[in-house]
């Protein structure tokens, strides 16, 4: 039986990464995006790529539930009213519930699988009760986002599932999330469900923030592989109420932290006592979008030797150095991954960290195993697969020679 060295297994995985990298655009190029706003002044309290186009993911649901809402409250709809499953809602890609075609499903019973189980089944089956067709009901979404003054956003589906003309921008996700709390206060507790039981099986809501964070009572979670992990939250503190949108995390559980530390910091903005030297404002400047580049992700996919936090450093600046979480955590369970087209999935796939962990534990020519849970190397040492080349080039000569050094602990 043939025995790997680490290091070979390292190379063949950044080989892998470098034919991925070179041949489109980074996976995890350009996704971060961020705003927070006091509801009650409207004021902009921080943004970061507030106004770069991104792709909504199931954010994109929160529209389908405005729509909703104003059909209950013109009385096109009653909570107590079935709507027919069709053959292409059945069919809908996951997380959904598993929808027969030509059974119903009650309004409400559909608008708590919408927030708790971002249910694409029934994302689809609301749209063409609402429009007739899906296509139809997208033209009324479209109608609604530009009288809501979301200028950049172009819905193509009710549900998010992928679809690169699906674009949107935090700040006109913070003007939906705005818009439904506004026009309807009446309805906005549904966002707040902890959970929701259907055909005797309980779906827990994804939105851990309601769980973990203090005033936190909605609104909604997203992701496919394009968007990132993207997060709508609201949150009210002694009468103030102020609404976050981050869009393009790269795992479920930074994500949630990162969006906690936006709203403990406008909260402290907002009673002043945020101060220029508060540890906060550290964990905002260097949080998602600190090392987001596909440089810095990918030197932490090779560093991934062990089951923890590998460390992360920057290709520009080799002293900024920051944890990168690798047990990623999802919002959907197992079996609720929108598995999709185009690649996209609500699970992180990580062929690199596959080869890493499928390493031998025994390694030849006298190679000492690396046990750390944290390698740091140094930019000048390191395996770098940068973002700059040209979309569909292959590697230079250079980067295959930085491609065949050896990664030295």
């Amino acid at each position: 039986m043939k025995t790997v060295s680490l290091i070979a297994w390292i190379r063949k995985a950044a080989l892998v990464l470098a034919l991925a990298l070179f041949g489109s655009t980074p996976a995890w190029a350009g996704k971060y995006a961020s705003i927070v706003i006091d509801l009650d002044t409207h004021q902009v309290l921080h943004a970061r790529e507030a106004d770069e186009q991104r792709h909504p993911a199931s954010l994109t649901k929160v529209m389908t539930l405005y729509m909703v809402f104003d059909a209950l409250e013109s009385g096109k709809l009653k909570l107590s009213d079935r709507m027919p499953v069709s053959k292409a809602a059945s069919r809908a890609q996951p997380s959904k519930l598993g929808l027969k075609a030509g059974t119903t499903i009650k309004v409400e019973d559909a608008i708590r699988a919408l927030v708790t189980k971002s249910a694409n089944d029934v994302a689809i089956v609301i749209a063409e009760k609402l429009g007739g067709t899906e296509a139809k009901f997208v033209t009324k979404m479209n109608a609604k986002a530009k009288e809501l003054g979301m200028a950049s956003t172009t819905f193509r589906n009710s549900s998010g599932l992928p679809d690169k003309r699906q674009v949107t921008t935090a700040r006109d996700m913070a003007k939906l999330a705005e818009a439904v709390y506004a026009d309807h206060k009446n309805r906005y507790n549904y966002f707040s469900l902890s959970s929701f039981t259907w055909n005797k099986r309980k779906y827990t809501n994804h939105n851990e923030l309601l769980r973990k964070v203090d005033g936190v009572d909605g609104i909604k979670t997203g992701f496919t592989n394009a968007s990132g992990y993207n997060l709508m939250a609201s949150a009210e503190r002694g009468g103030r109420r102020v609404i976050a949108v981050m869009m393009g995390g790269t795992t479920g559980r930074s994500r949630d932290q990162h969006v906690a530390d936006l709203l403990e910091a406008a909260f402290m903005e907002l009673n002043g006592t945020l101060t220029a030297d508060n540890d906060l404002r550290t964990r905002i400047a260097f949080g998602e979008h600190g090392n987001s580049s596909a440089d810095d992700l990918a030197l932490a996919q090779l560093r991934k030797l062990t089951d923890g936090e590998a460390a992360l450093v920057s290709a520009t600046d080799p002293a900024l150095v920051a944890a990168f979480d690798v047990d990623a955590s999802t919002e959907e369970g197992d079996e609720s991954f929108e598995e999709v087209a185009e690649g996209d999935s609500e699970a992180i796939e990580d062929p690199i960290g596959a080869l890493i962990d499928a390493s031998p534990a025994t390694t030849q020519y006298g190679a000492t195993p690396v046990n750390a849970a944290q390698v740091i190397v140094p930019a000048s040492e390191a395996i770098l697969v940068t973002s700059e080349a040209i979309a569909g080039a292959g590697p230079s000569e250079a980067s295959l020679n930085q491609l065949a050094m050896p990664v030295t602990p």
